[in-house]
């Protein structure tokens, strides 16, 4: 897919890059994403993959805008309260690059949608804020065969990786583990932390979105190492990053040898 006079101005800074290029800068063009939720995370997250060039962005969220949104959410604004969060955040985004297509569902990603909207893209970019979601988008990601970047913030902290659990015995031989070789199953509703009731320092998630549109970028273009097996935990309040490894389960319901779960039938 060439790239125009406009765009090889505006992705100038790209195509000097030695690792993407021209070559490069063409693979984001041609790429469709599905970015979960345009909150905390989904906002940075959105917004530099627009501003890089991404083709297509599908945006979904079933959520309006609310004041206390705005301290972290910075796809939006003051003006746009009340708004779908959907239309807000992609009128920002086509502001930003007008040469890419925003796709806006405004709805919940669920067991009955989960097929049509992950099987329109190449990538998944999870930037939900609740557990069911993330265990739903990464169960719909494995069955799919689509990579799935998953990112998580609460208070002062955050983590990120990256699940390519489709890919069975390649790269290095030992497979890619899922979010459920991580954790099992969602934790006890009573024992669920959330924005609303734990808080949130809205830089933090600042730093976690704009940490998984890199690793998306990575990943769409194929350059750097993926953070597949890996896990990255960012601690704001002692400044410090660390990362560890993540090893296939093999006892993993849907990703182990003996895999139990075979469909989306188990999320309501």
């Amino acid at each position: 897919m060439p790239l125009s006079d406009s765009e090889l101005d505006r992705y100038a800074r790209h195509i000097v890059l030695r690792e993407v290029g021209g070559a490069g800068q063409q693979k984001l063009k041609s790429s469709r994403v599905l970015v979960v939720g345009a909150g905390g995370l989904g906002s940075p997250l959105a917004l530099y993959l627009a501003a890089a060039g991404v083709g297509t962005l599908h945006l979904v969220d079933d959520d309006t805008v609310s004041l206390s949104n705005l301290q972290r959410q910075i796809a939006h604004t003051t003006a746009r309260v009340g708004e779908r969060k959907t239309a807000s955040a992609a009128a920002q985004l086509r502001a930003i690059n007008p040469e890419v297509t925003i796709v806006e569902h405004a709805t919940r990603i669920t067991a009955g949608n989960a097929r049509e909207l992950i099987g329109a893209v190449d990538l998944v970019a999870d930037g939900s804020d609740n557990f069911d979601t993330r265990f739903l988008i990464n169960d719909a990601c494995h069955l799919y065969g689509k990579p799935l970047v998953s990112a998580a913030v609460v208070q002062f902290d955050g983590q990120l990786s990256t699940f390519k659990s489709h890919i069975r015995g390649t790269e290095g031989g030992g497979g890619h583990p899922c979010y459920r070789c991580l954790y099992r199953e969602p934790p006890p509703p009573d024992s669920r932390p959330n924005c609303a009731e734990a808080g949130i320092l809205g830089a933090v998630a600042g730093v976690m979105g704009t940490l998984q549109a890199t690793e998306v970028l990575k990943e769409l273009i194929g350059i750097g190492d993926s953070l597949s097996g890996r896990l990255l935990i960012y601690d704001a309040l002692s400044t410090a990053v660390r990362t560890v490894r993540l090893k296939p389960d093999p006892a993993c319901p849907l990703c182990g040898p003996q895999a139990t779960i075979k469909d989306l039938s188990g999320h309501a």
